[in-house]
């Protein structure tokens, strides 16, 4: 769509390249619905950018260093775009192709770090939120739409296209969905499906059973031997295990030693239930995902703990005398 407005084309490559820096605050959600409310084209225009980003990262290595805009200090050795010209060229490439959307048919890498909770619009209008300390390839070409986890966890809210199924894989494990929104766990035990809307299809590549079909409120865990367990549960009990997506640990008759991996997942300062009688001791809270010492105070003053922070590395709780 050639009679794209040049200001449209440009504020669409901002959005994008604050995305790809991987912080995204809720003042950023707003600001980015907000002006897509203003014009039915700028959702395709977003996704069109998008593309055209991924697709100039690949050809990044031919960038020109001279642009004046560029202060900060770039690492040795390291390539970088010049501010200007990365959204310069987005604009004027994507005002171009507008009404297309161009698919870039290769596999793209994201990772989070300890504590880092990343949220990606997906070129295909889906968009996936990832949780600490995971590592996923990501593949959406014109015919499929491929995401392997290699490491952690993400929750789906998946575009609709019946001809192009959604398809997540953690180890052998697989999952479908056509329009959905489910999340995806790699536990050192398992995989772990949860679906918050719509219906899954859940498999093993290498197990006899039936594929099961999981909807709202619904789980699904494939252990080490590849069979597929279902679990029929209330959706408040999927919404509070991923109550995460808001930066929250949200405990419900969880044991000390489960609430503790858990925390653990997001901070370098550990838990540690050194008493083995308390780790299946049963706990309630809401805490958020960077205060394990909240959570450990709580502890101590529900159950009669004793807790050790003296060690700026541990958390350690015993059961007092």
């Amino acid at each position: 769509m050639s009679g794209t407005p040049p200001d449209d084309a440009l504020e669409a490559a901002r959005f994008v390249a604050r995305m790809d820096t991987g912080i995204w605050s809720d003042a950023d959600e707003t600001e980015l619905r907000a002006w897509l409310s203003k014009a039915p084209h700028r959702h395709g225009l977003l996704l069109t950018t998008h593309a055209a980003w991924l697709l100039a990262d690949e050809t990044a290595p031919q960038a020109q260093a001279d642009n004046a805009d560029v202060t900060e200090p770039v690492a040795p050795g390291a390539v970088r775009w010049p501010r200007r010209a990365v959204l310069g060229g987005l604009a004027a490439a994507t005002a171009g192709v507008i009404g297309s959307v161009l698919w870039y048919d290769r596999s793209i890498a994201y990772a989070t770090k300890l504590g880092e909770i990343r949220r990606v619009p997906l070129v295909d209008g889906s968009v996936m939120t990832i949780n600490s300390g995971s590592e996923i390839k990501v593949r959406i070409a014109k015919r499929v739409r491929e995401v392997e986890i290699t490491q952690g966890e993400a929750w789906f809210e998946v575009a609709k296209d019946a001809s192009r199924p959604f398809v997540v894989a953690a180890g052998k494990a697989k999952a479908k969905a056509i329009g959905t929104a489910f999340s995806v766990r790699k536990r050192d035990s398992g995989v772990e499906v949860l679906v918050t809307e719509g219906v899954v299809e859940t498999w093993s590549d290498d197990a006899d059973a039936p594929r099961l079909r999981v909807t709202a409120g619904q789980r699904a865990f494939m252990g080490e031997q590849s069979i597929v367990r279902y679990e029929a549960t209330r959706t408040s009990s999927v919404d509070r295990a991923l109550a995460w997506r808001e930066g929250m640990i949200d405990l419900n008759g969880t044991t000390l030693g489960d609430a503790a991996e858990e925390f653990n997942r997001y901070n370098d300062r550990k838990i540690v239930i050194s008493d083995p009688s308390m780790v299946g001791e049963q706990f309630d809270g809401l805490f958020r995902i960077g205060d394990p010492e909240g959570f450990a105070l709580a502890v101590r003053g529900s159950l009669n703990a004793n807790v050790n922070m003296d060690d700026p590395r541990w958390i350690r709780i015993e059961r007092a005398p």
